[in-house]
């Protein structure tokens, strides 16, 4: 009985987590149930709170615009409209008198009139990362950053399809063409130029981010915004996976790393890939081929465990080879881009990279995680260069 006892309680101890590991690489394999672990759109806490009464956010009152958008698809989906707080308190009479709430048309607001009327009005569109709504966690605390004080920058945030409120299911392309949907809006209804438009993306908003910048930059209308800033992003979604390990401890496919070939098909079944890095490369030389502007800023924190931050450092190798045609092997890249960096302390540099219109800026910064790092100065710095560069500045 004691030999049995002492070949078996090892057998369980491996062979119950091994087989665990196993059903869980099966599930993940279900397009289905992959996305849902992707996106976790159906985990939220719309239940805290009413999403409809930003005040519960610290807003004040009508400072913020809940309405809806629609798709291409005819998708619906919940957004904010957010007024810069300076211009909030000049028209605070006006603005708090009107009817709260989820607006039926906004364009009847004076909100988007403030948006609409002022020919110098500029405007962030920021794209959040996966699970929950646009009110999880620190994305609040995030616009709050980007609209009080001294900011004069109008915030459109919203929901993917299957998100919150918004209607439909999430997949990759389902989602780029939300991000067409808020920029179309912000353009064709609100007035406001692409020149006068900075992409913020979070960690999976990063991906879409890109993606829309790609559709615009490279599509008929050629367009050219403001600037792009991608906070906690990722090469791909197959690269990233590969080495994720969730809160930094638990990996997820890095045991398969041991079986390289196990680790190709597993990657192979992912439905919703997400190639940031390629598409940066396509649209930086698309960009730069047409005597287009773009800036594109990289912000990573060294103690991100979500997302870990040579992700960064593949995106900004990925850009670079759009701006500099390829040419350069491993060796020669790290060595010019040294020369373009610099170190501004321990886990904390800047490499700035600069070819004609197109600048890449990609900044390492020590502090702020996966998320706290988008309330920090480095995010809402690249959101001001992004704005105030013109073509001749140098950093």
């Amino acid at each position: 009985m004691a030999n049995t006892a002492s070949v078996l309680v090892p057998s369980l101890v491996v062979g119950v987590p091994l087989a665990g590991y196993i059903f869980f690489l099966g599930l993940s394999a279900v397009p289905y149930l992959q996305r849902n672990f992707l996106y976790a759109h159906k985990i939220n806490t719309l239940w805290w709170g009413d999403i409809n009464k930003p005040e519960q956010w610290g807003f004040a009152k009508n400072q913020v615009t809940p309405f809806h958008l629609t798709t291409a698809d005819n998708q619906t989906l919940y957004a904010w409209h957010i007024l810069p707080l300076p211009l909030y308190t000049q028209h605070e009479a006006k603005l708090s008198s009107q009817p709260s709430g989820l607006s039926p048309d906004i364009t009847t607001t004076e909100n988007f009139r403030l948006l609409r009327d002022d020919p110098s009005a500029r405007l962030i569109i920021s794209f959040h990362g996966n699970a929950a709504q646009l009110t999880q966690g620190y994305r609040p605390a995030h616009y709050h950053s980007l609209t009080s004080l001294h900011s004069p920058y109008h915030l459109l945030t919203l929901d993917y399809r299957g998100f919150g409120l918004s209607t439909g299911t999430p997949t990759e392309q389902g989602l780029i063409r939300d991000a067409e949907a808020a920029v179309r809006w912000a353009v064709h209804t609100a007035g406001v130029p692409p020149s006068r438009i900075v992409l913020v993306g979070h960690s999976l908003g990063t991906a879409v981010a890109t993606a829309v910048t790609e559709h615009f930059a490279l599509g008929r209308g050629e367009w050219d915004f403001a600037g792009v800033v991608l906070v906690a992003g990722f090469s791909s979604l197959p690269d990233m996976l590969s080495g994720y390990a969730i809160a930094g401890w638990v990996p997820v496919l890095r045991p398969l790393t041991w079986w390289p070939w196990l680790l190709r098909k597993v990657m192979g079944r992912v439905v919703d890939r997400w190639e940031s890095a390629g598409r940066w490369r396509e649209v930086v030389k698309g960009v730069k081929g047409r005597g287009g502007r773009l800036r594109l800023s990289l912000v990573h924190a060294r103690n991100d465990w979500d997302i870990p931050c040579h992700e960064d450092d593949k995106l900004f190798k990925a850009a670079v080879e759009g701006l500099v045609g390829g040419g350069m092997d491993g060796e020669e890249f790290e060595a010019e881009k040294k020369k373009r960096t610099v170190v501004r302390g321990k886990d904390s540099f800047v490499a700035t990279w600069r070819e004609g219109r197109v600048v890449v800026r990609q900044e390492l910064f020590p502090h702020g995680g996966h998320n706290a790092v988008l309330t920090y100065t480095p995010v809402l710095a690249a959101v001001m260069r992004s704005f105030g560069l013109d073509d001749e500045s140098t950093s």
